[in-house]
């Protein structure tokens, strides 16, 4: 174990600055280490930012990044660019011992030196290290099933999307270019409607430019465990994404659950069976593992315990926000209600989780979170939407239309403002993209080839069963 050096002042003469450290680089990461550096005066403070990687991912842009939308580099927002104050350390926090203001990291170099973590010491802590994805004992899913969580699965699914069309255009065999073209999406949340929605949308316009694939080919599936989907956006708009969804032959199924994706065939629990070579899994989110790690109290869902501060309930100097923090919303009318984990909170909570950090280094009064909830909006593909902002409901043109200027204005810095604008405008003036990159996933594959002088070679392929009773 190693410690990493610490500045505690520049000379004897000078008091020794707090040493703040923020666990994570999502939302709630970059923008609270964002707000400290603006607010806090040279010198006052160092801050350091524990983040697996050196950018930040503005995921509602994830569906459009894997429909072709937007460029894969613009969806992320670089830390060390953003955060000049702070010192960057990427790497993974592994556990966290408050008691002695410690938290064990592990890096790329100490992966390599073998040396084990290396211990951080802090004075104020931020934990905000997002969520993970919650996966279920199902068979097969994890070895099939793929993720929606960061910009690396959004392009791997596109590619892999493609791919499946590409199979299907060149398979002589019939139960192959089946399970190409079907693609099931289990979740009914804003990552799992508006994936499907931008990728269904994008295969279905890339079809054109095959000469055996059209779009009523594919089978496109929603698999969701309640009775609606997109609860964020009310009973109304739900019922209606259900009807607008369907009419592009995609068959949502509600109330029903994925039991199986063995070998490739997603068996469900209205007894439907559909074999297939695309699971996309986005069923919910679950703390982050380090805070199971750490001392620091939890609730039964395994998240923070805070208070309206922002503060751990119970412990000094260490703060929490978004989704690996249970924050009371005290403008809920129902008493012991939480902020949801999404990232309209997140961004919020970070401003405000930054403005009492200082005033508690600076001996002033806390202010509570308060924020209400004015609505949502969620894309479902080119031109069409959903949304719910301030009890108005719109859909179609107009929900897409406001899904698209809300988030440019929220997306982190002017200079991805104007790139993403500038992606927009071109993508309507010119065609869309229908180019799979899947091999920028295996980069060194061709030097390989080259350099054993054989043939490629690709591992063998799950046998699907045969298709049988897919009707639900």
């Amino acid at each position: 174990m190693v410690k990493a050096a610490n500045s505690r002042g520049d000379d004897p003469g000078t008091p020794p600055r707090t040493r703040i450290l923020v666990v994570g680089g999502g939302y709630v990461g970059m923008y609270t280490a964002l707000g400290l550096q603006r607010k806090l005066r040279s010198g006052e403070a160092e801050i350091t930012v524990v983040t697996p990687e050196p950018y930040m991912t503005y995921q509602p842009f994830l569906p459009e990044a894997a429909a072709g939308a937007i460029s894969p580099r613009h969806v992320v927002i670089p830390l060390r660019r953003v955060l000049d104050r702070c010192r960057i350390v990427i790497g993974e926090a592994r556990s966290i011992d408050h008691a002695k203001r410690t938290a064990t990291v592990t890096t790329l170099a100490t992966a390599e030196e073998g040396t084990g973590g290396i211990e951080i010491e802090y004075d104020e802590l931020v934990l905000a290290p997002g969520s993970v994805s919650r996966t279920l004992p199902v068979p097969g899913l994890a070895d099939y099933g793929i993720g929606f969580k960061t910009v690396e699965e959004a392009i791997g699914l596109r590619n892999h999307v493609i791919e499946q069309m590409d199979i299907a255009s060149s398979t002589r065999d019939p139960a192959i270019r089946d399970a190409a073209l079907t693609f099931v999406f289990v979740g009914g949340g804003f990552a799992g409607v508006e994936a499907l929605g931008e990728l269904e949308d994008m295969a279905r316009y890339a079809a054109r430019y095959y000469h055996n694939v059209k779009p009523e080919d594919m089978k496109w599936v929603l698999v969701e465990a309640s009775d609606r989907i997109l609860p964020e956006v009310g009973t109304e708009m739900g019922v209606y994404t259900v009807r607008e969804l369907r009419s592009r032959n995609i068959d949502v199924r509600l109330e029903t659950r994925l039991e199986s994706c063995e070998n490739r065939v997603a068996v469900l629990s209205d007894g439907s069976r559909f074999p297939t070579r695309t699971i996309v899994w986005t069923a919910g989110v679950k703390p982050h593992p380090v805070l199971q790690a750490s001392d620091l109290p939890k609730n039964e869902r395994g998240r923070l315990s805070c208070t309206s501060f922002l503060t751990v309930e119970g412990v000094e100097h260490a703060w929490a926000a978004g989704d690996a923090a249970a924050v009371p919303d005290i403008t809920a009318a129902e008493p012991g209600s939480f902020c949801a984990p999404n990232a309209q909170h997140a961004v919020r909570q970070a401003k405000q989780l930054s403005d009492n950090l200082v005033a508690a280094l600076r001996g002033e009064l806390l202010t509570e979170y308060a924020h209400k909830y004015v609505g949502s909006v969620a894309s479902l593909g080119l031109h069409k939407g959903v949304a719910l902002l301030y009890g108005r409901k719109l859909k179609g043109y107009p929900a897409w239309f406001m899904h698209r200027a809300y988030h440019l204005s929220r997306v982190p810095t002017f200079n991805r403002k104007m790139r993403v604008l500038a992606e927009w405008t071109l993508a309507g003036l010119f065609k869309r993209e229908i180019v799979s990159l899947g091999s920028l996933e295996h980069p060194r594959a061709e030097f390989e080839l080259a350099a054993g002088g054989g043939h490629r070679h690709h591992p063998p392929r799950p046998t699907p069963d045969p298709p049988q009773d897919k009707q639900g």
